[in-house]
This record gives structure tokens, sequence and C-alpha cells, in this order.
């Protein structure tokens, strides 16, 4: 009996750790995001241009990422799509944009990443809305 009051008591600190990376990852990619919606905002052109797109449109994918999505994320509403969205753009940040600059400059984009993956592998717990979504939906298939 001790043992399933022990794992059900680590499921809940799962959650808990989840909840508290998601929402602390989710701010901290906003305050990234935050200055680019307000460069998108303002029309500025000095972006990266990935892919010959018009800096303007890669901004904007930027910034649906790094701001809307991070929202998301926090929520925990449509985290896998969010995730996806945001695993890529990281990937673009250190491996396209900062590939030529030295590790200092990549870090930060690699960390965000190495989260990123660990929540599209693990999920964003029971404190989600989409954990209430697939607990209603269950609740319904009855």
């Amino acid at each position: 009996m001790n043992s399933l009051n022990a794992a059900q008591s680590h499921s809940v600190l799962k959650d808990i750790i989840l909840l508290v990376i998601r929402i602390f990852i989710g701010f901290a990619m906003l305050s990234h995001g935050f200055p680019k919606l307000q460069m998108l905002i303002e029309g500025q052109k000095d972006f990266y241009d990935f892919l010959g797109m018009g800096s303007q449109i890669t901004l904007g994918l930027t910034v649906f990422a790094e701001f809307a999505c991070s929202i998301l994320l926090i929520l925990g509403l449509f985290s896998r799509i969010a995730l996806g969205f945001l695993i890529f753009t990281m990937v673009i940040a250190g491996f396209v944009v900062h590939g030529a600059d030295p590790f200092e400059k990549q870090e930060l984009s690699l960390v965000y990443l190495c989260i990123y993956l660990m929540l599209m592998v693990f999920g964003t717990g029971r404190f989600s809305v989409d954990h209430m979504i697939e607990k209603r939906k269950r609740a319904n298939d009855w």
C-alpha cells in the first residue's frame, strides 16, 4: 500500500514540475518574442531572411512561434503543435541564424530546444488545458 501512495505522489510531483517548467520557459520565451512583436508592429525590416521568404514574413513567423506559441504553452493548450513551432524556431535560431557564431551565441537557443524536446516527449502534464480536454473526451466516450 505504501508503494502505491509513493507512486501517486511521484506522479503529482512530476505534473507540478512539468507545470513549473512550462510556465517558466513560456514566460522566458515571451521576453524574446515581445520585442520581436514590437518590431513587427513598427514595420522594422532588419531581421534574418530565412529561405528568401523576406524579413517581414520571417519576423512574423518568429513572432508567432516565440509569442503566440509561448502563450499556448503556458496554458497547456495545443501544446504539441505549439512545441513543434517552437522547436523548429530554435533549430533555425541555433543552427542557421547563429550557426557560424561561437557557442555562447548558440547556447540559449539550444537550451530552449532541449527543454522543448523534453516537453514534447513527456507532455505538459495533468495541469494543462490539453489534459482537461482529453479528460472530458474520455468521459464523453462512456
